[in-house]
């Protein structure tokens, strides 16, 4: 081992609310962690606007002001927090290690990954400039439906998550437009039957958009069917979409286990990895919820076995030491 590599305690990859939420509870622990924030500090928080739904914000918060909360309370105990991409690992064993910016490496006794997930976008510029400005354009529809309460509103996909966003939406809006591509759902058939039995949700067949229209906010979206080449007009107030997300968790794919989606499979009700002293909390292991309080709750509960972990291994160490 040379010398001048860093050794850690507890190193922590990503920074939204898992990782800051470990962080916090890794640095109580006195396990001096150092984070790595990754590209977007903060996470997909940074691109959301009002949050309504987080306890203890009774008058809601913007998302990249809720992040800087969280960075100042995880720095108050004192976690080393540095801007940058953690871009190779290696877990075969401990410490493991890890190169942050392809040049600087760092040995580590645990490993808490919070490096999220990232929406799947139709990729049209003006999808991408109203979300970016807070216009109407999102891709959850349980962090943002309240805001279109009794309005009219598009969500764009056609599996279990639109059936299920759309069905959600349906409660609080006066209608919403199911955009499929298709001429089918690929939704579970279950999912299929509740959406054609609500009343409020129009489903337009081998629809695509070519447009979300709207200078500072979303005032409908041009769309196209597909089969007939016809372009038309549907006028909404906001524009959702749901054709899926992606864990961010390409790095590990040699040494984690993970389903076909890409997401960290772990075991039971924890944190724990296949890989002894790595941790996986968030939305790079969570597909169901996907929310900044279930992120939170699971990155403590990483910081909590990170802290078990090492105290095991520190007892364990101290009888070899007894007994030599």
């Amino acid at each position: 081992m040379s010398e001048n590599l860093e050794h850690v305690k507890c190193f922590i990859i990503g920074s939204g609310p898992a990782g800051y939420t470990a962080a916090i509870y890794a640095a109580r622990a006195a396990l001096n962690p150092v984070m790595v924030t990754g590209l977007q500090w903060g996470g997909q928080l940074m691109d959301t606007t009002d949050v309504e739904n987080y306890p203890g914000y009774a008058d809601g918060i913007m998302g990249p002001e809720m992040m800087e909360d969280f960075k100042k309370q995880a720095e108050r105990f004192g976690t080393d927090i540095r801007f940058g991409i953690v871009t190779s690992v290696d877990f075969s064993e401990i410490p493991h290690k890890l190169v942050v910016d392809e040049k600087t490496t760092v040995l580590a006794d645990t490993v808490i990954i919070s490096t999220g997930a990232s929406a799947k976008w139709l990729g049209l510029e003006s999808e991408i400039r109203l979300r970016d400005a807070g216009g109407g354009v999102s891709a959850c529809a349980v962090c943002d439906g309240f805001f279109y309460k009794n309005q009219d509103v598009i969500i764009v996909g056609g599996g279990d998550t639109a059936a299920e966003e759309a069905l959600y939406l349906a409660k609080l809006c006066n209608k919403v437009h199911m955009l499929v591509r298709r001429d089918e759902m690929r939704a579970s058939k279950i999912m299929q039957e509740r959406v054609l039995q609500t009343p409020n949700i129009q489903i337009h067949w081998n629809t695509e958009t070519v447009e979300v229209l709207g200078d500072e906010g979303v005032v409908g979206a041009k769309v196209k069917n597909n089969k007939t080449n016809e372009e038309s007009v549907i006028d909404v107030t906001g524009f959702f979409v749901a054709i899926g997300h992606k864990p961010n968790t390409d790095i590990f794919k040699d040494w984690l286990d993970m389903d076909s989606e890409g997401y960290l499979i772990t075991k039971g009700d924890s944190t724990e990895t296949n890989v002894a002293g790595v941790f996986a909390s968030g939305d790079a292991q969570d597909k169901l919820y996907r929310q900044a309080v279930t992120a939170a709750g699971t990155g403590c509960m990483a910081a909590l076995e990170a802290e078990r972990f090492l105290a095991h291994k520190e007892f364990m160490e101290s009888q070899k030491e007894s007994v030599s």
